[in-house]
């Protein structure tokens, strides 16, 4: 991975302001929903990896 050059007409500017409890608790909402989405997910991958093992004959 090479390093990236800035465009001499940009200048990349960073906030770092801390986060209003509104911020926090909107972003710990959408991590948590993506977690259990994501957790769902596999879980339902899993059980259809199980139904297609081989049956006995």
């Amino acid at each position: 991975m090479g390093v990236l050059k800035e465009p001499l007409d940009v200048d990349f500017v960073v906030d770092s302001r801390p986060l209003t409890q509104a911020e926090e608790k909107t972003i710990s909402d959408f991590i948590r929903a993506d977690k259990e989405k994501r957790k769902r997910k596999e879980l339902a991958k899993q059980q259809t990896t199980k139904r297609k093992v081989k049956q006995p004959a």
